[in-house]
């Protein structure tokens, strides 16, 4: 029982325990059995905090349904590991150091020291966050609603943000709040800092307090927080830009409105591709230009250490840096004047070359299995299972049986990640002293 088998077994047992608590007769409104491929698909979709559900979220399950998917929206969102070690921590016991390297594992961190104190950092930033979000939301919820359901609304969509899964318990997701700035800021604040990475906060806090302070010695930004916060801020902006040129003549999208509301749907376009599912527009509605745009976001994802799924906002910077290297005659990546490992090129194109594949075959399958529907819908629809989004042009639900398995199976990968489910198949490499000769290939 390797790491990686632990990790991916450990998510595979959340998922059935949430299957069955949703299949059961007090999950449901009408307090029937619920049908175990709408268990299975939306526990699937919590767990992995992708959002695509087959049915109504806010009308088919009861109150203790939704408590349920929020729940298992925070597992998932925090992680396997880190939820079992925050349970490790809250009963006395010290974890070993097989628990230590798990933690690595899942978090993607360098070092193994400081564990305890890593998993602490993250419960009180998720918490600070959360509860952040939900008087924020209250004050458009509460007015519209009343107090009770104002508040559960406020809570579930603030714990849906943060670990970007996208749930809503809105019939129309967010397209009825898409012109409040208190809702949609608050929303794709909670989107931002959920998906760029504990790390990246809780740097980012340091900075603030030694500027507070006035220290003299204020902390050196790491290699990731640089990295992480560029790529997020550089797509936020060209996505916000791209999506207000190519939706703002569509009708059905953004040129019926004024140009702040205009603005406010093009920024928050830009940041729920980023995995976290909701919209505030009709996705099936938007020109093939935005769809193409918005399955490219989607691809790429969030930042390591967060959140959200996707390739990684890392991924796709060491690669830029390679491509670049490559072009200027340069044998070295660099990134802010440090050299990157050429481990950490592989693993990135790694990463993106079994991503491709997963999302290549589950394309193909569900094109054989469910044809009626257009090629953009289902690769949009898989690109969205994958990256743990959960956006969709509407189709999900329409799927059929087969083609909702396949979704699952992607939503899974897209979760524990290709190179972490090959490492739990293949096990832990061998070390090898053959040594192989060089030899020269033509590429391009």
């Amino acid at each position: 029982m390797t790491v990686a088998r632990t990790i991916c077994l450990g998510f595979i047992a959340v998922i059935t325990l949430g299957t069955i608590l949703l299949m059961m007769p007090f999950s449901t409104t009408s307090g029937n059995w619920n049908d175990i491929i709408v268990a299975l698909f939306t526990s699937t979709s919590a767990v992995c905090v992708t959002g695509l559900a087959v049915v109504d979220t806010g009308t088919h399950f009861s109150f203790l349904g939704q408590l349920f998917i929020a729940l298992l929206a925070q597992i998932g969102g925090l992680g396997y590991m880190t939820t079992t070690t925050f349970l490790i921590l809250l009963i006395g016991r010290k974890f070993d150091l097989r628990e230590k390297i798990a933690i690595q594992q899942a978090l993607d961190r360098q070092g193994m020291s400081d564990s305890a104190q890593i998993i602490r950092s993250i419960i009180a930033t998720t918490l600070i966050f959360e509860i952040t979000g939900i008087f924020l939301l209250m004050i458009a919820f509460v007015p519209d609603h009343g107090w009770q359901k104002g508040m559960w609304l406020a809570i579930f969509h603030s714990v849906s943000a943060w670990n970007n899964a996208g749930f809503s318990l809105f019939p129309d997701n967010l397209i009825g709040y898409q012109s409040s700035w208190i809702v949609i800021m608050t929303i794709s604040g909670l989107i931002i800092f959920g998906g760029i990475g504990y790390q990246v906060i809780l740097e980012m806090y340091l900075w603030l307090r030694d500027t507070i302070k006035k220290r003299r010695n204020t902390i050196r930004f790491s290699l990731d927080f640089q990295v992480a916060t560029s790529t997020t801020a550089l797509l936020l902006i060209i996505g916000t830009i791209a999506f207000w040129l190519i939706e703002q003549r569509n009708p059905e999208t953004f040129s019926n409105f004024s140009f702040s509301t205009q603005f406010l749907l093009a920024w928050f376009q830009s940041v729920t591709p980023r995995t976290a599912g909701f919209n505030s527009i009709d996705i099936g509605k938007m020109t093939d230009a935005g769809l193409f745009i918005t399955i490219a976001l989607m691809f790429i994802g969030a930042s390591p250490g967060g959140t959200g799924g996707g390739i990684k906002t890392t991924t796709v910077r060491v690669l830029s840096s390679c491509t670049r290297a490559i072009l200027r005659g340069k044998e070295e990546v660099l990134l802010y004047d440090r050299k990157i490992a050429v481990s950490l090129v592989f693993k990135a194109i790694g990463v993106v070359f079994g991503s491709l594949i997963t999302v290549i075959i589950a394309t193909i399958f569900i094109s054989l299995t469910d044809s009626k529907f257009e090629f953009i819908q289902i690769l949009f629809e898989v690109v969205s299972a994958f990256g743990t989004v959960g956006l969709s042009t509407g189709i999900t639900g329409n799927l059929s049986t087969v083609a909702k398995l396949i979704i699952i199976l992607t939503m899974y990968i897209g979760r524990v990640g290709v190179l972490l489910l090959m490492s739990a198949i293949l096990g832990d490499p061998r070390p090898s002293r053959i040594s192989y000769p060089e030899e020269n290939l033509l590429v391009g």
